[in-house]
C-alpha cells in the first residue's frame, strides 16, 4: 500500500453535539495519512467546536442544520486551490466508525484506479444494536433500487467514504440534508465514475442519533433516501 508522499488527503467530519465523541475520533485516524481534518460545526449546542479545535481539527461554523449542508460547507472550504487534497474522505463525528480503517478505504484510489470507495457496513464486523433494523432495511432497500435501476453494485450507504476531490466537484452535490449519501452514489452510477466497497466495522455510536434516534428522524430519513432516488431516473 502506498504512503503519504505524494498524495493529499484531507478529511471532513459533519458534527453536531459531538463533544464526547469527536476527539476521539480525531485521535484515532492514523497518524501520516491526513494533511488536514475539517470538523463542520453544524450548529452544535455543546463544546464540540472547542474540543475539535482542541484535538488539532480545523473548525468551519455551518448553522443551517443538515448533514447535506455540513458536506457542502466542507467542500466549499477545501475547493480553494491552495487547500483542495487529491481525496476526500468523508467520516461520521459520533465515534461508530473505526477511523483506523482510513488506509484500507483510501488504498482502492491509491493503488487500484478507483475513483469512489465506500465503507460498507453490511460487509464489515457490526456490532450489536450499532444499526437498527430500520437502518439495516432500508440499507438493503435503498441498495437494491441502485442495483434495479442504476445497475449499480453498493451494499451500504455507509458514511465512511473516500473519494477523488476533483470527481466530487464533478458531481455538482446539492442535498443538504439526509439524502447526502445516496445522491453521491446515484451520481457516481450515472456518471461511470470507477466505484467500489470495502468492508468497514461500526460500533455502537457515543450519544443519541439524530436520526435513527427518533421515529421523525427515521422517517424523514428512509423519504428523503427514496425520493433521490427515484427523482434522478
Amino acid at each position: 500500500m502506498k504512503t503519504l508522499n505524494t498524495t493529499s488527503i484531507k478529511v471532513v467530519i459533519p458534527a453536531f453535539n459531538e463533544e464526547q465523541s469527536i476527539a476521539k475520533v480525531i485521535a484515532d485516524i492514523p497518524a501520516g495519512w491526513v494533511e488536514e481534518v475539517v470538523v463542520v460545526n453544524n450548529g452544535s449546542t455543546d463544546n464540540t467546536k472547542q474540543v475539535a479545535l482542541a484535538a488539532g481539527a480545523t473548525v468551519l461554523d455551518q448553522p443551517n442544520p443538515g448533514y447535506g449542508n455540513a458536506c457542502l460547507k466542507g467542500i466549499e472550504y477545501l475547493t480553494d486551490p491552495e487547500r483542495s487534497p487529491e481525496i476526500l474522505v468523508f467520516m461520521d463525528g459520533d465515534y461508530s466508525d473505526f477511523p483506523q480503517q482510513l488506509p484500507e478505504v483510501v488504498e482502492p484510489i491509491l493503488e487500484h484506479g478507483a475513483e469512489m470507495v465506500i465503507g460498507s457496513r453490511a460487509l464489515g464486523d457490526r456490532a450489536k444494536g450499532s444499526m437498527t433494523f430500520p437502518q439495516v432495511f432500508g440499507n438493503w432497500l435503498a441498495t437494491s433500487l441502485l442495483k434495479l435501476f442504476y445497475g449499480a453494485q453498493f451494499t451500504d450507504l455507509g458514511p465512511f467514504r473516500a473519494i477523488r476531490f476533483n470527481r466530487l466537484l464533478d458531481l455538482q452535490m446539492q442535498d443538504k440534508t439526509y439524502g447526502w449519501t445516496v445522491e453521491m452514489q446515484v451520481k457516481a452510477a450515472k456518471m461511470g465514475l470507477k466505484f467500489t466497497e470495502v468492508p468497514v466495522n461500526y460500533k455502537k455510536r457515543i450519544g443519541v442519533s439524530k436520526v435513527s434516534g427518533t421515529v421523525k428522524g427515521t422517517v424523514l430519513a428512509g423519504y428523503k433516501i427514496l425520493w433521490t432516488i427515484f427523482k434522478s431516473i
